[in-house]
């Protein structure tokens, strides 16, 4: 690896103030990126900005709303001077509860987050994209997605699962428009968001994986790098997990 294997590229990562997105973020940097993360928090994307040893900027963007999702991606190409790789990130997962006592306002809040806003940032990146002769898009998916690995959390399982689906059929549809588009699917790895869902003893969780671990961010956001990168060229429609071999066991 070498820290020009993202020399000037035009970066964008959403949800990218906390956890994966922000690894993901400063690993891009790292590498020679130019990258814009987008999401609510100021205080957190001022120290990921701090942090970062390369170019890095912040756009705020609540990503169920509609137009801040365009108003993100076309602010990010103007202030990279276009867009080379979007990484989606950005995701919200309900609280736990039987599906028949899930409220219709947390459907909305789940399925805006997980789907309906990557279904418009594709959209506004894919136009961009093409018509710059191409690009590459990951999109944050989740082993929830491909199996549901507790109850409770139905919705997130489903709006996961539709990403998946949408990452596949985008695939398909952009390969011979030079777009590549992939997903990579985390399992326990150790965020804010899955500290948030009440899990305190992640030895305990780690423990029932292959791994004997829960993952890192900096863990994904390197499967990430490389779905981005020239090594994955060949690569269309993959969903690469990073899971301790959950899926496995």
């Amino acid at each position: 690896m070498t820290q020009a294997r993202f020399a000037g590229k035009r970066v964008l990562v959403s949800g990218g103030t906390s956890g994966i997105g922000r690894a993901t973020a400063l690993a891009f940097t790292a590498e020679g990126a130019r990258v814009v993360i987008a999401g609510r928090s100021a205080e957190r994307a001022a120290e990921v900005v701090a942090e970062s040893a390369g170019e890095i900027s912040f756009i705020p963007a609540d990503v169920t709303e509609p137009q801040a999702v365009s108003k993100m991606v076309q602010g990010a190409a103007e202030r990279l001077g276009g867009l080379d790789i979007a990484f989606n990130n950005a995701g919200f997962q309900e609280r736990r509860a039987l599906l028949a006592e899930q409220p219709t306002a947390t459907y909305d809040t789940v399925f805006d987050t997980n789907l309906r806003s990557v279904f418009l940032a594709m959209q506004a990146q894919l136009r961009i994209m093409e018509a710059e002769g191409g690009g590459i898009i990951v999109n944050n998916g989740s082993v929830s997605g491909v199996r549901n690995p507790n109850t409770g959390l139905a919705l997130y399982c489903a709006s996961k699962a539709a990403l998946l689906s949408l990452t596949r059929s985008a695939a398909m549809e952009y390969a011979e428009r030079g777009i590549r588009i992939n997903a990579v699917s985390p399992g326990r790895v150790e965020t804010p968001m899955m500290r948030a869902a009440g899990v305190g003893d992640m030895a305990a969780v780690g423990a029932g994986l292959p791994a004997r671990r829960v993952g890192q961010p900096e863990e994904v956001a390197a499967a990430v790098l490389w779905l981005a990168s020239d090594e994955a060229d060949f690569v269309y429609g993959h969903n690469l997990c990073v899971d301790g071999g959950f899926l496995s066991a």
